[in-house]
C-alpha cells in the first residue's frame, strides 16, 4: 500500500469541518480510532468533502477490549456504519493487549479482508516479536505498523524490521506533544531553513524509509503547514544530527 508522507491524525478532533478543511487541502490520509469517540464526526467531515471516497485512505484502530475473536467482526462493522464507509482501507490492533490473542485475533481480520470489509491489516504499539508473531499467524500481508516515532523516541531496529518485511511505518505524535520546539538541535536547523521545528521535524520522520506520519492538526494553517513539510530538503549531516539527540522514554507507553 502507497501512503502519502502525511496524513491526518484525529485524536481530540471534534469538528468535522477540521476533516473537510484537510481533505481541501490535499490531504488523503484520515486516521482515527475506536478509543478516540470521534469516528462518526470523521465520518461526517469526510462525507462534507468533495473529494472522492476512492481517493482517500481510510484507518481505524479497534481497541483492546474488541479484540477477541467473536468480537472483531461486530466492531470493525459498527467502525464502517459510524464512519459512513463501505469498507475501511486499513483496520489495526490497536495494542497488543487485552483480548488480543494471535492465534484467534488474527485469523478474524484476515476474514474481514476475504469478506471485503477491510482491505489492508495493520497493528500498532507491537515490538518486534509481537510483529513476528503477527506475520507468522496473518495470512494477509501485514501492510503497515503504526508506532510513535519522533526525535526524542526514535528505534531504528523497528525501521529495519520494516524494510526486512515490506511493511510502512505510520509514525504518531511525530512532534512529541509540541516538545520539538524545545529542542536546540531542531531549533538550530529550523533557523538555518528559515522555517520551524515542525516542519523540520516532519520532514526528518519521512525521510526514513519507509515511515508515514499522521500529524494532528487543528487550524487550517496547521492543516497546511504540516502538509508541506515534507518538501523541505534536509542534509545528511542535519538528519545525523537528529538522530544523535539523546533519546527519552515514548511519551506514550502502555
Amino acid at each position: 500500500m502507497s501512503l502519502p508522507p502525511v496524513g491526518l491524525g484525529t485524536m481530540g478532533i471534534d469538528d468535522p469541518e477540521q476533516i473537510a478543511t484537510a481533505l481541501a487541502a490535499g490531504y488523503r490520509h484520515i486516521d482515527t480510532a475506536q478509543i478516540y469517540e470521534n469516528q462518526s464526526i470523521v465520518g461526517d467531515g469526510i462525507g462534507k468533502s468533495d473529494v472522492s471516497r476512492d481517493r482517500v485512505t481510510i484507518a481505524t484502530k479497534l481497541w483492546v477490549d474488541a479484540l477477541a475473536a467473536e468480537n472483531v467482526a461486530p466492531a470493525a462493522h459498527n467502525c464502517t456504519d459510524l464512519l459512513g464507509v463501505n469498507a475501511l482501507d486499513i483496520l489495526y490492533i490497536h495494542r497488543p493487549r487485552g483480548d488480543y490473542n494471535p492465534t484467534t485475533t488474527l485469523p478474524e481480520f484476515d476474514e474481514l479482508v476475504n469478506e471485503g470489509v477491510i482491505h489492508k491489516v495493520g497493528v500498532s504499539n507491537f515490538e518486534l516479536e509481537e510483529l513476528n508473531q503477527a506475520i507468522d499467524f496473518l495470512e494477509t500481508p501485514l501492510s503497515v505498523h503504526q508506532t510513535e516515532l519522533h526525535p526524542l523516541f526514535y528505534r531504528p531496529k523497528l525501521l529495519r524490521h520494516a524494510r526486512t518485511h515490506g511493511y510502512t511505518i505510520v509514525a504518531y505524535s511525530p512532534l512529541a506533544g509540541g516538545r520539538v520546539r524545545e529542542i536546540d538541535t531542531i531549533v538550530e536547523i529550523a533557523d538555518a531553513h528559515g522555517t520551524t521545528p515542525e516542519a523540520v521535524t516532519i520532514a526528518w520522520v519521512v525521510a526514513k524509509e519507509p515511515v508515514v506520519t499522521i500529524p494532528k492538526a487543528s487550524s487550517e494553517r496547521h492543516i497546511r503547514a504540516n502538509l508541506a513539510a515534507p518538501d523541505l530538503s534536509l542534509t545528511t549531516e542535519e538528519i545525523d544530527a537528529i538522530d544523535s539527540i539523546e533519546r527519552e522514554k515514548e511519551l506514550y507507553p502502555e
